[in-house]
């Protein structure tokens, strides 16, 4: 199937920006390559303090110099329903690389905070920052120059482009990324989302809240909402980093210990000691990162990832930019209806085809580069099967050819929408980032009155007291990665969903982040450049009328050009000591080196 013409010419203007750093980095992960593991080179007692803790037979291996030695690094804790299950898979890959003829050793954990226990709260504001956290503790683990290759367990937000980002600084190794899969699905997302409007309505006690809340997220798992977790291990699939089908097989399952040996075995099929030799910073070039930017789109997935997205690619010395993600939305049709989206969660999505179907159709429609290298095969063709147990092995089989819920899963030439799930608005305002997906047309486009706030706590309280019973527009500035680290305004989509839901036009304009589980009240979000840069956000007043239309890529501020930009900004940066406790102080060296949303906002330059 041809490239859609689109695709290809994004996906070569991405080359064409990117030809200067994408060489120098290529040069610089090709030197670091090695005639025979690296361990060979080094002296005597390097190598001793290297396998000292082994067992007998692993010592006699890496002693020598030709059996792979894998670095296993893992975000296991648990606490996190999502990363819980990986306590075992060390013990799983070890055995299956052992038995493979290789060596694995654990060679380091990585922090792993969630967003949805630190939402609203002030750990929220260190969530961004742990993803280049992550980055360097996965660079601190590999940079023992004891490994041939590397197997990388986790799940969630932050934690997954942190692996990327960290296992791009060892590119000339190969990489692959084991999940953990969903948990069975709760509370139905719809019954969640109504009881939280009653709660914060005044309709219900916490209680009842709570009640629901631990029925929707109850056990080892990753949550089963289309939020950034899941968009995730959908990227890490479509950009041939998983084996084939293993994102959203349940933990606790035959076939997901299965899935687990079966990477700890393929792994040494692509090291530099055998016949497939596939790393990763070769890897993931530009065709890589334009089909994951259009499966973002074609699932309406988490808006997280327009950060995450270009802070990977960057570690790769690949620029993308939002009109990147612009122009193949308007050729990428909407696939699934997952909530927020809809009402269906990851497991329906998994039963009615999963990513073997959505792959298909999306390669079929000339909107993903089949011919892209991926760690289960020669092309993503590869990525049209599914797994399946046979005599307690895994193999692959043909997927479906039709979906198996059209309610949740489409064909291309059928689908929700004939364009992405993600929008860039712009104006005089900056540029900012929509979610559509799960936002109704008729509240696409927003004409009111603005009321300013500073925090989300301001918000909340304004609308506690009935101040906000109307038409609105809520700015809300200094929440982006300069200011307070750009934490998830998560809790003010309730409040603003009541509103809607009262017949009110509402909207939310902020430099803050959301998160996949955005919602249908209509936020355009990353506005950048931030207000604590001085961006124009913090020239906004009360009672400005401010005009979002996500259709047709507005943002802007009914002001005279001249008397907005005479406007003297307002706000500032925090007042630093407002910016300590809960480990906040320790970050603020990444407060000052951040860099803007539109580049991924990070520390790295």
């Amino acid at each position: 199937m041809a490239v859609h013409p689109v695709l290809a010419e994004v996906t070569r203007r991405i080359a064409e920006r990117s030809a200067g750093r994408r060489e120098e980095y290529l040069g610089r992960i090709r030197a670091a390559r090695t005639a025979g593991p690296v361990r060979g080179g080094m002296g005597c007692a390097n190598l001793a303090h290297g396998f000292a803790a082994c067992g007998v037979q692993d010592k006699l291996w890496l002693r020598g110099d030709v059996t792979p030695n894998i670095a296993i690094v893992s975000s296991y804790n648990d606490m996190l329903s999502a990363h819980q299950p990986l306590k075992d898979y060390p013990d799983v890959l070890k055995a299956a690389i052992r038995k493979g003829g290789g060596t694995a050793q654990f060679a380091g954990g990585v922090p792993a905070m969630c967003d949805g226990i630190t939402q609203g709260r002030a750990g929220m504001e260190l969530s961004l920052f742990s993803r280049d956290v992550v980055a360097m503790a996965t660079a601190v683990a590999l940079s023992h120059d004891m490994f041939d290759g590397m197997l990388l367990l986790g799940v969630c937000d932050k934690i997954v482009p942190g692996l990327v980002i960290g296992a791009l600084s060892f590119g000339h190794l190969p990489a692959i990324l084991i999940p953990a899969g969903p948990m069975a699905s709760g509370l139905p997302n719809a019954e969640k989302a109504k009881v939280r409007k009653r709660y914060a309505a005044g309709e219900i006690g916490r209680d009842e809240l709570l009640a629901a809340e631990a029925a929707s997220y109850h056990s080892p798992g990753t949550c089963t909402f289309y939020g950034t977790a899941n968009s995730n291990q959908l990227l890490m699939e479509v950009m041939g980093l998983h084996l084939p089908g293993a994102s959203f097989v349940p933990p606790g399952t035959d076939l997901r210990e299965g899935l687990t040996a079966a990477a700890g075995r393929r792994v040494l099929r692509i090291t530099d000691l055998a016949d497939e030799y596939t790393p990763v910073g070769e890897m993931l070039d530009e065709r890589a990162f334009a089909n994951a930017i259009v499966a973002l789109l074609a699932t309406g997935g988490s808006t997280n990832h327009t950060l995450h997205l270009p802070a990977m690619a960057a570690a790769a010395g690949i620029e993308l930019t939002w009109d990147d993600f612009d122009e193949l939305s308007q050729v990428t049709p909407l696939l699934t209806q997952l909530y927020p989206s809809g009402t269906a969660d990851i497991n329906h999505f998994h039963a009615a085809g999963g990513t073997a179907f959505l792959i298909g159709e999306l390669i079929d429609a000339g909107l993903l580069h089949e011919d892209a290298r991926t760690v289960g095969g020669a092309s993503l063709a590869e990525y049209r099967t599914v797994p399946r147990l046979d005599g307690g092995r895994v193999v692959w089989a043909d997927g479906p050819a039709t979906t198996g819920d059209a309610d949740v899963l489409r064909p291309a030439a059928e689908p929700f929408d004939t364009h992405g799930g993600l929008r860039t608005v712009r104006g005089n305002l900056g540029r900012a980032v929509v979610k559509v997906s799960a936002v109704k047309p008729e509240h696409r486009t927003v004409e009111a009155p603005a009321r300013v706030f500073g925090s989300q706590e301001e918000l909340q309280d304004a609308f506690a007291a009935g101040e906000l019973d109307r038409d609105v527009v809520a700015v809300v500035r200094l929440q982006g990665p300069r200011a307070d680290g750009m934490p998830e305004l998560h809790r003010l989509i309730t409040p603003l969903g009541v509103l809607q839901d009262r017949g009110h036009r509402v909207a939310l304009v902020t430099d803050g982040r959301l998160s996949g589980a955005s919602g249908a009240v209509p936020a355009a979000i990353h506005a950048t450049p931030e207000a604590a840069a001085g961006g124009p956000l913090a020239r906004v007043r009360d009672g400005d009328v401010v005009r979002l239309d996500a259709d047709k890529g507005l943002l802007e501020v009914l002001v005279p050009d001249e008397e907005f930009a005479a406007r003297e900004p307002e706000g500032g940066v925090p007042d630093p000591d407002r910016w300590s406790g809960t480990g906040r102080e320790l970050f603020a060296a990444f407060r000052a080196a951040v860099g803007p949303a539109e580049r991924g906002a990070g520390v790295f330059g």
